[in-house]
């Protein structure tokens, strides 16, 4: 479980570890000359060993910020990445986060996926959403760029003389500008600039950029449970940085003095013995988060057919009826505002939940006991809760906010601790990971959050990293790359020129081969596009793509390279000692049994035909396109252990006529880059090892 944030008293003073160290005061005596120089030598403290820690160190001794202060908001905000000068979906550039959205915006990365037609998000055959014969909403645009909290750097600027280029693109300079940013603020709010941490909460609050003072509080929160952890990492472009845990218990009660307007009726972290619906709906969330609750529209509408129909979630009552067994990881392909605004829209999908990127504050749509439309397979969509998150998966400068990231898990261990979900990638996938209902859907199945989603960071935040944890010898290993040197390259970031190789940028994707080569073709994925004799490197072609965390059956060594059964061949992927792509996993692991040549794969959990009751329409199961047979062998989740399989009948607007029917024993194996299922009198499973 992450650490929550430390509790709120009125006022406290901080207790510190000594945080001067002797090579934080040789950093400044490196930097401030430069600082001293005039703002033209700012970008010099940008390369080199040491310099970020350098300009963290300068620049809050020139604006008198604790330096926890600022390497705090900067962990938050970046991870103190500087990512090449790119923007996050936030519009926000460097390690603090400068906001200039009017700039961000000049290279527009695309539009919300809800919008594309090539995926019915309800996912059921026997009932699928109407998005074709519904009115078209208007196309989603991007937050205002005259907003105050879109145009820090515009501010910076101001109070440093730095240029605008300088701030957007200069680590060092962009340093400074969010250390003249805190001064400012402080001043502004009347406090004094002290040397306690404490005494910054409201100008920490106020640094997110957030619209309601909640939404501030639960940023600063965030900022200070960094202070008190700690924190220490090489950022994108090299540099070493270390923020020592420092105990502190910051002046919450100095939030009343930002001109924030507190939460909606609606608003607010919901008790957690208060089930969302009971007494008005409130959002379900742990209280270290700033919620608030957004209806999902649930309404009856007329078709221009002239018949009616519903949406865009149906009513249930999990876990009474149907345990919740995943959450789905998604991005917007959007903003966080415009993709509200759709889930609003009775004719289009819906999630539970949506995050934001700036400051992670967390919108509610539909309760964790009702199924909404947003993963493109029924199945899994009435096992599941689907989270939302700003951001693009194909603009890897465009990147996912640590703000963001923090909330995300904090939500996800809340969700897995009521719902008795197990924290480990079998059960927390991507929507890139949830598989076609049948083959026809295969195709057109969403491949978000992508490749630059970081999970090793993600599983770490939500206190379950991926490690090794199997013996030398197992049978099952772990995809485990070092996200920010592992650098496959893909193309397809620009629409324009699909063919263009996109930026240079970590990756959680490892890239698999037919032969233990670099040289050899790209596996083939006969599912996702069926004739084609090799996978491609798109962004979104996931044909050759394992994800970290994923655990396959060992197939083969050959000096560097290890293969592994995927989509029901051997896949081979560089993995040298040195540099490992891969660590020994523990678990356990499906052959068919003895007798059984081929075994299908589904990519539902349904019941046979016999155990659907009268009136119940049957929704056959259809086997895709993957070989499974014998000699290979497949990762098992959920424990091992075999689980009826279900189907949640829900076809009318009236909860009343809706039911689970369940029948015959499945287990869910990890097939390819997507989760499958097979029948488990077609299997023997096994523990690794």
């Amino acid at each position: 479980m992450p650490t929550h944030a430390p509790a709120r008293p009125a006022a406290a003073s901080r207790i510190r570890r000594p945080v001067r160290l002797v090579a934080a005061t040789a950093a400044v005596a490196v930097a401030l000359p430069l600082l001293q120089a005039g703002p033209s030598a700012v970008a010099d403290v940008n390369a080199g060993e040491g310099a970020l820690q350098a300009a963290f160190a300068a620049a809050a001794e020139e604006h008198g910020v604790p330096e926890e202060v600022l390497l705090g908001v900067g962990y938050l905000q970046s991870r103190w990445d500087g990512h090449r000068g790119a923007p996050s979906v936030a519009g926000g550039y460097g390690p603090m986060h400068l906001t200039d959205v009017r700039t961000a915006l000049a290279a527009e990365p695309g539009d919300n996926h809800h919008l594309h037609g090539d995926e019915d998000p309800r996912g059921d055959t026997g009932r699928p959403s109407d998005p074709a014969h519904a009115p078209e909403p208007a196309a989603p645009t991007a937050p205002a760029p005259d907003a105050e909290r879109g145009r820090t750097v515009e501010r910076a600027a101001e109070l440093t003389g730095l240029r605008p280029h300088r701030l957007r693109s200069g680590n060092a300079a962009n340093v400074q500008g969010g250390a003249a940013l805190l001064a400012a603020s402080q001043r502004e709010l009347g406090l004094p600039a002290s040397e306690d941490p404490a005494d910054w909460y409201a100008a920490v609050a106020g640094y997110g950029g957030s619209d309601s003072r909640p939404a501030a509080e639960a940023f600063a929160d965030e900022v200070f449970a960094v202070i008190a952890e700690g924190a220490e990492r090489t950022t994108d472009d090299g540099q070493h940085v270390v923020l020592p845990a420092t105990e502190v218990a910051p002046r919450t009660g100095q939030a009343a003095l930002l001109a924030l307007p507190p939460a909606g009726p609606e608003g607010g972290p919901a008790p957690a013995e208060e089930p969302a619906g009971a007494a008005g709906d409130r959002a379900e969330c742990p209280a270290a988060l700033s919620c608030e609750w957004i209806d999902a529209a649930y309404e009856e509408y007329e078709r221009p057919d002239g018949g009616l129909t519903y949406g865009n979630h149906d009513k249930a009552d999990r876990p009474a009826s149907q345990r919740v067994r995943y959450v789905v990881v998604h991005d917007m392909e959007g903003y966080f505002g415009p993709s509200v605004d759709l889930v609003q829209d009775p004719t289009w999908a819906s999630w539970q939940y949506s995050l934001r990127a700036s400051d992670g504050h967390v919108a509610q749509h539909v309760p964790a006991r009702d199924v909404a439309w947003h993963a493109g397979n029924w199945y899994v969509n009435a096992a599941s809760i689907g989270l939302e998150h700003e951001g693009f998966l194909r603009a890897p400068g465009t990147w996912y906010t640590e703000a963001m990231y923090r909330a995300s898990a904090r939500l996800v261990a809340y969700l897995a601790e009521r719902h008795g979900i197990p924290l480990d990638r079998h059960h927390v996938i991507g929507h890139d990971n949830v598989p076609g209902v049948g083959p026809d859907n295969i195709p057109g199945m969403h491949t978000d959050p992508g490749p630059y989603w970081d999970w090793a960071h993600y599983f770490s935040l939500l206190g379950a990293p991926i490690t090794a944890d199997g013996a030398a010898d197992s049978p099952l290993v772990t995809v485990a790359p070092a996200y920010d040197a592992h650098r496959p390259g893909y193309t397809g970031c620009d629409p324009d020129d699909t063919a263009a190789p996109c930026e240079p940028h970590g990756s959680s994707g490892v890239r698999l081969h037919t032969g233990p080569s670099a040289d050899a073709p790209l596996v083939p994925d006969p599912g996702t596009h069926p004739g084609r004799e090799e996978s491609g490197t798109s962004i979104h072609d996931i044909g050759a793509r394992a994800s970290t965390g994923q655990q396959f059956a060992l197939a083969g060594r050959d000096g560097e390279w290890t293969a592994i059964w995927f989509n029901g061949r051997r896949a081979w992927f560089h993995d040298p000692e040195e540099r490992p792509a891969a660590v020994p996993g523990s678990g356990w692991v499906a052959t068919p049994k003895e007798g059984v040549e081929r075994v299908p794969v589904y990519g539902v959990a349904y019941p046979e035909a016999s155990d659907y009751p009268e009136g119940v329409a049957v929704r056959a199961a259809e086997p895709l396109p993957y070989r499974f047979t014998s000699g290979q062998s497949y990762a098992v989740g959920r424990g091992g252990e075999a689980f009826e399989g279900e189907f949640y009948s829900a076809t009318t607007f009236d909860p009343a006529d809706h039911q689970v029917v369940r029948g015959q024993l499945y287990h869910q194996i990890q097939l390819g880059h997507r989760i499958a299922f097979v029948r488990a009198d077609d299997v023997d499973v096994r523990p690794a090892g």
